[in-house]
């Protein structure tokens, strides 16, 4: 029988805890980004939360939004998140089957709000790695990481 989504989350969303969570902060360039991103696992699967302030106008108001191998948001001068790495991808799939492909964030006035379900990481498969917000959106066809431009905010993922 077909259950429906919205009342059996529902509960979950307004007072349950996320088995994992990132708190996401802006680089140099961009030190008006925060927020947080919440996963829950639910199914055979998980549900991300995200919401984010200060994205920068870029136009569009769409975001490329990752998860990423690395395991700190540190790096260098030329790549404030360097050490975040590429897009998670244990099993060596083109982009955007990756495990950390995820649906573009969009933002209004530099806020986005989302929520989706995904069963391609349960969130203890993703504890450690960081969480990427690029600058633009995601093309979901590039190789290897769909030319999200660059890396504006990151978060561990704990």
């Amino acid at each position: 029988m077909y259950e429906i989504l919205s009342e059996s989350i529902y509960p979950l969303l307004v007072s349950g805890q996320p088995e994992r969570y990132a708190n996401i902060k802006g680089g140099p360039d961009y030190p008006h980004i925060e927020g947080m991103v919440l996963f829950y696992r639910f199914r055979r699967g998980t549900i991300v939360v995200a919401d984010i302030a200060g994205l920068p106008d870029n136009g569009s108001g769409v975001y490329g939004f990752h998860i990423h191998e690395g395991k700190a948001c540190t790096g260098n001068s030329t790549d404030a998140f360097a050490d975040a790495g590429m897009h998670l991808n244990p099993y060596g799939k083109e982009h955007p089957l990756h495990m950390g492909d995820m649906p573009v964030l969009f933002g209004n006035n530099g806020v986005a709000w989302g929520a989706f379900f995904t069963e391609r990481f349960l969130p203890g498969e993703v504890a450690g790695h960081t969480v990427i917000i690029h600058d633009m959106p995601d093309d979901f066809k590039s190789q290897p990481s769909g030319d999200s431009g660059m890396k504006i905010a990151c978060g561990v993922i704990y």
